[in-house]
């Protein structure tokens, strides 16, 4: 005789958050205390590794179109090590005058790490997103993050992206930014970004890399550096970033004075 049948899954409503939350515990193994998906992302595991979990995010559906509203919540909790693992990148397609919204809240407890290297993420032509990243550190928290915007698909000029990006570390403010890109003419002004519109950048938050110095580096006030590059076309940008990315998620650390 057969059970009665299992419920099926609440499909993701329009503004559920996909959550990944991971931890270790007593013997040291990494679970994943919730991977639940949202209306555009869906956590899946990847091949586990004796240091860290492997957790990739699956896009769920076309988008963002207008309207839409991408939301991410991540948790490490102490001692852990979560490297995220983007399928593919994202665009933003033409919003016909509406606006979209991507938003990513981070938490990482005492001593976790969480490593994320994220593929591009396209502003089309008409489309306008709002983009928020806030990051929450615990003492000895640390999160590695590759990001990058692309402005347009090849021969389009792009549309509008505000970029807000708030890391807090032991309660102080480790790094706060508000890139609006929201206005064509101005963002193509000499100094801005002039011709170039891909802009890419590797950010270290808990921890400040040692290594050669970088042309484009900027310490962080506190434990953090970033390095950003702008650029007309991703292959050398990508190469790049590719090495700088591998040196400091290899490298050993030195905290600041």
């Amino acid at each position: 005789m057969t059970g009665p049948p299992t419920p099926a899954a609440r499909p993701a409503e329009p503004d559920d958050p996909a959550v990944v939350a991971v931890e270790r515990d007593a013997t040291g193994r990494h679970l994943a205390r919730e991977l639940s998906p949202g209306a555009f992302l869906a956590p899946r595991p990847l091949l586990p590794c004796a240091d860290r979990l492997r957790i990739a995010l699956v896009g769920t559906r076309a988008g963002l179109l207008a309207g839409d509203d991408l939301r991410l919540h991540v948790s490490v909790g102490p001692g852990a090590r979560l490297e995220l693992v983007e399928a593919s990148g994202l665009v933003a397609y033409d919003h016909r005058g509406g606006r979209s919204a991507w938003r990513a809240r981070i938490d990482i407890a005492a001593g976790g790490r969480l490593d994320w290297d994220g593929k591009p993420f396209v502003i089309a032509h008409g489309a306008w997103v709002d983009r928020t990243m806030e990051v929450t550190l615990a003492p000895g928290a640390r999160m590695l993050w590759r990001d990058t915007l692309v402005l347009g698909r090849s021969g389009e000029r792009g549309g509008r992206v505000r970029a807000r990006t708030r890391a807090v570390y032991d309660g102080r403010e480790l790094l706060v930014e508000d890139l609006d890109l929201t206005d064509p003419e101005m963002r193509e002004l000499p100094g801005v970004l002039g011709p170039n519109r891909i802009i890419g950048s590797v950010t270290a938050l808990g921890a400040r890399p040692s290594g050669p110095p970088h042309p484009y580096r900027t310490d962080l006030a506190g434990p953090g550096a970033q390095v950003r590059l702008l650029g007309t076309g991703a292959p050398a940008m990508e190469a790049e970033r590719a090495e700088l990315w591998d040196h400091w998620r290899n490298e050993s650390v030195v905290e600041p004075r």
